[in-house]
């Protein structure tokens, strides 16, 4: 085809009303999300939309020396920095049973010195379960209640679970690991690649996870039976009124060709890894009129010497967690 035929091509499919142009995947919006989760989970006023059962805590975090040469974030300057912390489950119902084989969070926020914050958001599985927006809004769905049962439908499910083999890692962890007797026994991870940014601005890839010192203690398949619905608030209150939990912050290194932008992709085992502080909590009381109830734990909120990278599941966090915050602050 010559010059001008191929233009005139082009502009003929330009010209095309969007009936007969070739569809895109239309784009997931903050807001889709949220009503998602409302009509999954309901509205519960006033409360977060997404792991909305929780328990506050309070402590402090050291950086190592170590962490300091990949990475200029006051997080790693030695000293103490002070922690409000959340701990939670997935999820949009404020009465979601511990023993639900479901994941866990760790919210952090770190109070660096000049007002700044760095914020972190993570779970206790080593990946999300979407590499994309669309993926979780349509697992939210897949999860809503049949008015007549009360339950999911088990065929919207099935078929999700087909179209969607970027959830299959995350869903067989969960089926596969017992849920944490505490969520001081319990590890957490970041999810996401970041970037440690260090001295003349070297660039560093990572990823993180928090491992407790006390070594991770899952329920037993007997415990899950006489556990309880509402055993992980008491059980984190009681044993940091006796002593403090700890985790090790550990950081892996990437190297070329490790996904940077999807967390459904583990990075492999044998990765450098390196100490990069320590996280200790020393307190843990009910989220409601504590210090972590109001806080929107966005995990784009980042200060300098870490950055966040492109992946889409981060960045979308972001917008949907402002979405939430919104109609938290506004008693919706």
């Amino acid at each position: 085809m010559n010059r001008s035929k191929l233009s005139l091509a082009v502009i003929s499919v330009m010209a095309l009303p969007p009936v007969f142009a070739q569809a895109a995947e239309p784009e997931v919006t903050a807001p889709q999300v949220v009503q998602a989760l409302e009509g999954t989970f309901g509205i519960h006023q006033g409360e977060r939309r997404n792991h909305t059962k929780g328990t506050c805590a309070a402590g402090e975090f050291v950086g190592t020396a170590e962490a300091a040469k990949y990475s200029r974030s006051a997080l790693f300057s030695g000293k103490a920095v002070p922690v409000i912390a959340r701990f939670s489950l997935a999820g949009g119902n404020p009465k979601a049973p511990d023993i639900a084989r479901s994941a866990r969070g760790m919210a952090l926020q770190f109070k660096l010195p000049q007002g700044q914050l760095h914020q972190m958001a993570m779970l206790n599985t080593p990946m999300f379960g979407a590499a994309s927006p669309k993926t979780f809004l349509d697992l939210t769905q897949a999860q809503r209640p049949d008015p007549a049962t009360g339950k999911p439908d088990p065929e919207k499910l099935k078929a999700f679970k087909a179209a969607h083999p970027d959830n299959q890692a995350q869903a067989q962890y969960l089926a596969s690991h017992n849920p944490p007797d505490s969520y001081a026994h319990s590890a957490f991870f970041g999810i996401h690649t970041f970037k440690f940014i260090g001295a003349h601005d070297k660039v560093t890839l990572v990823r993180w996870r928090f491992v407790p010192q006390g070594g991770e203690k899952p329920l037993s398949d007997d415990a899950l039976k006489t556990a309880g619905a509402d055993f992980l608030e008491k059980a984190l209150i009681d044993s940091t009124a006796k002593k403090p939990a700890r985790w090790d912050m550990l950081v892996a290194i990437g190297q070329p060709g490790d996904p940077q932008d999807d967390p459904t992709k583990s990075w492999p085992v044998e990765r450098p890894e390196f100490k990069a502080g320590v996280l200790t909590i020393t307190s843990a009381l009910p989220q409601k009129g504590a210090a972590c109830e109001p806080i929107n734990f966005d995990p784009m909120i980042m200060a300098d010497g870490i950055a966040p990278t492109d992946d889409p599941v981060l960045r979308f966090r972001s917008q949907a967690y402002a979405v939430s915050f919104g109609k938290r602050l506004s008693g919706q």
